[in-house]
């Protein structure tokens, strides 16, 4: 059996002249599937492309969206933390006013005294100036800002607090408020001696007061001594740490013991006049560095 042929003609109509093409029927069916199917391939593959690449710009987005999010709260909580420590510094330089009699008295301790107290000083809070304008003009840099700042803040907070507690632990350990009220009847230095009448030289304060009075320590610290001992009779001596101790003498009795922690204007005893005394009074000494000190060097008005 023949195969079916499709034929095509082309005619003009006005001269009658017509020719033909003549076709196999799959060939025709071929080229019309071809023509057809064509175009709608090349808009699918258009459409699928432009979704992917809509996709991947989604997708582009979101990530930047999720790091910008992640950015800000970052920001956010480094910046608080930065503020929360700006508020500490604040309060601890606050907090580390001391008494202007006790600062008064540190002043006038040894050098030696002093530094060995307060230790090496850290430069820390001046170094966040160039830290800024190192890092600034890179926006990539920005994290690193704020860590870097928060580094030294931290350092600086570290710095401060242990100033302050170095420094209100030497003034606390300062003797500088009169162990008893009365009046002065011997100073620090040549004298003559009450029982010989002879030159010689005074470790103290001779403080003449009633029979009986409160003595208070004059800085915090630790009892080391509280036992009669020879001339200066019933006799308190109290550590106070930085190489520093106080002297009480001739106590009529004792309120404390040795090895008691006791805070400035602690009572420690009561006025007497036992040992090498002619009359009711207390004996007050100041050591420093293991050598005598004027105590009105450091004791402030009454």
């Amino acid at each position: 059996m023949a195969s079916k042929r499709f034929t095509l003609i082309f005619g003009d109509r006005p001269a009658d002249d017509a020719g033909g093409l003549t076709l196999p029927l799959w060939r025709t069916l071929g080229v019309g599937v071809c023509a057809f199917t064509l175009p709608l391939l090349m808009g699918l593959g258009a459409r699928w492309a432009a979704h992917s690449e809509l996709q991947q710009l989604r997708d582009a987005n979101a990530s930047l969206e999720l790091e910008n999010d992640s950015y800000r709260q970052a920001t956010l909580q480094l910046s608080s933390q930065i503020a929360a420590l700006h508020s500490v510094v604040d309060d601890i330089g606050q907090r580390g006013e001391v008494d202007p009699d006790a600062s008064r008295a540190i002043a006038k301790l040894p050098a030696t005294v002093r530094t060995r107290a307060m230790g090496g000083g850290g430069g820390a809070a001046g170094t966040v100036v160039p830290v800024i304008g190192s890092a600034f003009g890179h926006a990539d840099a920005a994290f690193s800002v704020l860590s870097e700042i928060l580094t030294v803040i931290e350092s600086r907070l570290m710095s401060v607090r242990t100033g302050v507690e170095r420094r209100q632990a030497l003034a606390a350990a300062t003797p500088s408020i009169w162990p008893v009220p009365g009046w002065l009847s011997s100073g620090y230095g040549k004298r003559w001696d009450p029982f010989t009448g002879d030159p010689n030289f005074h470790p103290g304060l001779d403080i003449s007061a009633g029979q009986g009075q409160p003595v208070i320590a004059t800085a915090d610290g630790t009892v080391s001594h509280a036992a009669f001992s020879g001339s200066y009779g019933n006799l308190v001596v109290v550590d106070h740490g930085f190489e520093i101790t106080t002297k009480y003498g001739h106590l009529s009795r004792f309120a404390v013991m040795s090895g008691q922690q006791i805070r400035r204007g602690d009572v420690i005893g009561y006025v007497g006049s036992t040992g090498r005394s002619t009359n009711p009074h207390l004996h007050y000494e100041v050591w420093v560095n293991g050598r005598l000190t004027n105590p009105l060097r450091l004791l402030g008005p009454k």
